[in-house]
């Protein structure tokens, strides 16, 4: 009788995390919808770090962004340095306070990878 009760508290154990695992899982994808769709900006959540990215890869929310893939989110990331499996809710203030900058300067259209239209150049003569 009683390991019939130990299996039965581990079942509804197992099925509350698979619930909740499933919580997080549609709260992601949903935020990851509104950062692609550019209802939310990447760096509002880093800032807020609301509890859906709380455990979330910083490179998974970069790349979330329309044309953001592997390639460029490394780039970014190895300016700062940082790992791409940091997790948002990890980060220092400090570390948050330079993404959030950088991918604001980025946005204004100074690319932090961009190379600068040269004007004197011999090419272009």
């Amino acid at each position: 009788m009683n390991a019939t009760a130990q299996i039965a508290a581990h079942s509804q154990q197992h099925m509350r995390a698979l619930a909740r695992a499933n919580q997080v899982r549609l709260a992601r994808a949903q935020l990851k919808r509104k950062v692609a769709s550019e209802e939310v900006g990447v760096a509002e959540v880093i800032l807020a770090c609301p509890w859906e990215a709380d455990s979330m890869a910083v490179a998974d929310l970069l790349m979330s962004q329309r044309r953001w893939g592997q390639t460029r989110c490394r780039r970014f990331l190895a300016q700062v340095p940082m790992s791409e499996t940091k997790t948002v809710g990890s980060m220092t203030e400090r570390q948050r306070q330079t993404l959030a900058a950088m991918l604001a300067s980025a946005g204004r259209g100074r690319a932090w990878g961009a190379t600068p239209l040269l004007t004197d150049s011999p090419m272009r003569a």
